[in-house]
């Protein structure tokens, strides 16, 4: 789990979900998951750099598009789309693992079956007191 505010769009973060290594993106306000792991040789893919989709039509005749979406393994440089997990190496069999995502509200996500008791407090002057 992350605050919203602490994921900016365009940005990662590393969390553990149930003793897995997740790598959380922000697309443009739209959240993805993807195992941290690259399936060729278990690389940390939220370690890699977020780049675009380089396509050509011919010999020194390239384009970028969908800018952002794709990240690229650190060690040999595989990449994959973060929306999909679809790998662009070897697109008809290698992918590396997607996690649906979701917004909760933080309130309903900490609170617990228990309920610690309360006491009142207040300032007074220079003192905080404490009515039990």
């Amino acid at each position: 789990m992350a605050a919203v505010s602490e994921l900016p769009p365009g940005s990662r973060r590393l969390v553990t979900v149930r003793g897995r290594p997740i790598a959380v993106f922000n697309l443009e306000g739209e959240f993805y998951a993807l195992i941290n792991r690259c399936p060729h040789q278990g690389a940390g893919l939220c370690e890699g750099d977020v780049t675009g989709l380089i396509t050509a039509d011919g010999p020194g005749r390239y384009r970028i598009s969908r800018k952002g979406e794709i990240i690229r393994c650190p060690w040999h440089g595989w990449e994959f789309d973060i929306r999909t997990g679809q790998s662009w190496c070897e697109p008809s069999r290698i992918r590396t693992r997607k996690y649906p995502v979701e917004v909760a509200n933080g309130a309903s996500l900490v609170k617990g079956p228990y309920l610690a008791e309360t006491v009142a407090v207040s300032v007074e002057q220079d003192y905080v007191v404490v009515e039990v």
